[in-house]
Formats: structure tokens, sequence, C-alpha cells
């Protein structure tokens, strides 16, 4: 059994709040719940809260859900939040504009397999599944009000993407301001002791959550907020659903392990220190042998890849993948022999063939990789946006990016 400064050590491992004092706050304050809760014979309730705006989420999650899996480990209480209610305005938190509104039913489609991708890190046994919408949707305008009551203008005001619109003009909507309080609200109907989450959720946890529940008398929430984010497959921006530059959870495993693979080489350390868990020492290591030459980016890619897929998927799954893309890749025509079949019946606008066959996530989305010359078409560039593809167009091969592809032939 680990003491309760050893839980400390490695609980607070990775946090970063932006100045030392705060550090070593939270780090005291953690120290002291575990006391209290030692001395009630309690766990401590410990949460994340994850968005389903997309349908699916992606390893650059998955450093809160191993925050959440420690807490598991030393048998504190751990809930798989599912901001089925928060979603419907979306985190303005690191916006410079508001998000769109999503109705409940895509919230709903989008939250069908939340807990399941969870599953991959977290203990499904230890693990509490809730939603939001269990109390957020009860709450009347008189309980708003209230609420709302515990904070000015200026909290919110000064925060640097609302300050940054200001600034430049841009408009601040008034329902973006109820996204912190609806998630310290969040902290308040759970009573949560700790609340794990990334750097844009500072101000979300630390201020409005710590101050909501102070204000209606209970005793404030830890905040564990991890210092680093997982850059993107463009190697520069965090890793966002939104921006596109996510390796998504429900990749199939070849298109993970090709996800890895198209990473920046600059990038190798963060992914071994934040995904597979390497020691600052083990990470410098490599860099420096990477830098000498004495291992090839390549070399060190394949393996990152390779462990990747065997952790979300099975080793065999892993060598399936790898052999794969070495197919496309390192020879051969660059198109699988093993591509899924699929028959088209009538016209139809590419992107919505690629909407239909979930190549894609939104016809926005095919937009988008249109105008990147993402799409191809029996390996020639399709240029048009609103490009179609009739019955006797085919067999065809359509191609996104450098993995995904479908031969379409004609329906019977």
């Amino acid at each position: 059994m680990a003491t309760i400064d050893e839980q400390v050590e490695v609980l607070m491992s990775g946090a970063a709040y932006g100045d030392p004092e705060t550090f070593e706050s939270m780090k005291k304050e953690l120290r002291e719940r575990l006391i209290e809760c030692e001395k009630e014979g309690r766990p401590l309730r410990v949460y994340c809260g994850y968005d389903p705006r997309t349908s699916d989420l992606h390893l650059g999650h998955t450093i809160t859900m191993r925050k959440l899996r420690q807490f598991q480990d030393f048998g504190h209480d751990v809930t798989f939040l599912v901001g089925t209610f928060t979603s419907l305005i979306g985190d303005p938190s690191d916006k410079d504009s508001a998000r769109d509104q999503l109705t409940m039913k895509k919230v709903e489609d989008n939250a069908q397999t939340y807990a399941e991708q969870a599953f991959k890190i977290l203990d499904k046994d230890k693990t509490r599944v809730r939603r939001n919408d269990e109390w957020l949707s009860p709450l009347d305008f008189a309980d708003i009000i209230r609420l709302a009551s515990n904070f000015t203008v200026q909290q919110f005001l000064v925060r640097e993407n609302f300050a940054k619109r200001i600034d430049e003009g841009k408009a601040i909507y008034l329902h973006e301001f109820f996204y912190a309080l609806m998630q310290a609200y969040d902290a308040v109907a759970q009573e949560a002791d700790v609340q794990v989450g990334g750097q844009d959720q500072l101000f979300n946890i630390l201020v409005a959550g710590r101050k909501l529940q102070t204000g209606l008398g209970q005793k404030p929430q830890i905040a564990v907020i991890m210092g680093e984010s997982l850059p993107g497959t463009d190697g520069e921006i965090k890793m966002s659903k939104s921006l596109g530059n996510h390796i998504p959870l429900l990749s199939e495993p070849w298109d993970m392990f090709g996800k890895v693979m198209s990473l920046p080489d600059k990038t190798m350390g963060i992914y071994h220190k934040l995904i597979l868990g390497w020691l600052t020492p083990q990470v410098e290591e490599l860099e420096a042998k990477i830098a000498s030459g004495e291992v090839h980016p390549n070399e060190t890619k394949m393996n990152l890849a390779r462990e990747i897929v065997s952790i979300f998927y099975s080793p065999e799954d892993a060598k399936e993948s790898q052999e794969r893309w070495d197919e496309v890749f390192r020879g051969g025509s660059g198109i699988p022999d093993d591509i899924p079949e699929e028959m088209l019946s009538e016209e139809e606008e590419i992107r919505d063939v690629l909407v239909r066959l979930k190549m894609v996530g939104s016809r926005g989305e095919a937009k988008r990789l249109i105008q990147q010359a993402g799409v191809r078409l029996n390996d020639e560039k399709v240029d048009q946006i609103q490009a179609k593809i009739t019955p006797d167009d085919l067999p065809a091969v359509l191609q996104v990016g450098k993995r995904k592809f479908v031969r379409l032939v004609k329906a019977d």
C-alpha cells in the first residue's frame, strides 16, 4: 500500500499551473485531503469530463485518462464524466470565436461509444460513468441566477481568449459564460475532491469550480492540471478533433499506425513521454541518439507506432498494420490488396460517398480535404468540391489521405 507522500508524488507528476506557488498549494491541499479521507475511511472522489462534440476520443485525451488511472490504481473513486449537457454549448476556453451549438440528438449519437473508448485506458470494473445532463438538465432559471451570483463579469473577461476577442472587436456571447458555470456545477453535484484536466481547463477547474464549491458550502476541489499537451499530426498545434489533426481511438489499427508514422520527427520525445510514459532521462537519451544519427527517426517512429497500436488493439494488430504500411509505402502500387469494397447504385457527390462510408466525419471535413488535395479517385486528385461519381465510372478506387481506401463497384 502506497503511503500518502508516495501517492502525492505520483499524482502531482506532470501537473503545471503557470507558477510554482499554485503547484505547491495544490500539492499541499492534495496531501491534506488524502489525510482527511484516510481518517474518514473513504477514497478521493476524482473525475474528468469529456464533451462528445464529435463521435471519437483521441490520443490527446488519454493523457488525462492515464492520470485518472493512477488515481484508480491507488484505490480512489474515479468518474468518467460524459459532458452530454455541456456539449450543447461547447467549451470556449481555447477558441477565438463561439462554437456551433449542437442538438441533444447529435450529442447522444456522439456519446454512444465514449465509455468503451475510455476503457482502453481505465479499469472498467473500477470506473463510474456518469452524464452531466443528469444534474444540469433539471436546473431552472432561478437556479441559474443563484449559481451565477457567485461570479462577476470581470472574472470571465480577464480570461485570455475573451480578452483577446475584446481587443480584436470580436463578439463574446452571453451563453459562452455559462460553460464554466456548468462545469463548476459538475464539481458541486459530484462533491468532487479532485478534478483532472488540461491546460485549457485551468480557469474552469481552478477558478470557477473551486469558487462555486466554496460558495455552496463544499470544500474546494484540488485541480490536477496536466502541464503538457499532445501535439497533433501537424506537430505544432495541440491535438484537436475540430482541427482535424487528431489520431482517433476508434481508428482502424492500420490507420492509427499510419497516422503515427506521419508524425514529424520532432514529436518523438513528447509522444514517448505522454503516451508511453517514458521518464525525462529516457526521452533525453532517445532525442540525443536521433540527433547524433545513432538511431534513425523512422525506426523510432515504427517502434512507437507498433507500441501504440498494441496498447489500443493488440500486438497482432500492430504486426498486421506494419505489414500493410510496408506494402503501401515500401513498394507495390501504393494501394493495398485487401481494401474494402462498397457498392454505388446511383450518381452521388464524392463528398456524400465519403460521409456515407465513414471515411470522413462530415461534409465539412470532406470539403476541407478536397481543398487540401487529400482526396483521390483512381490516383487522380479530386479538385472540385462538388465532384460527382456515377455507376458508369466504376470500378474505381477512392482514397482519402495516404491510408484510407475503398474500391467502388456497381450495385447488382
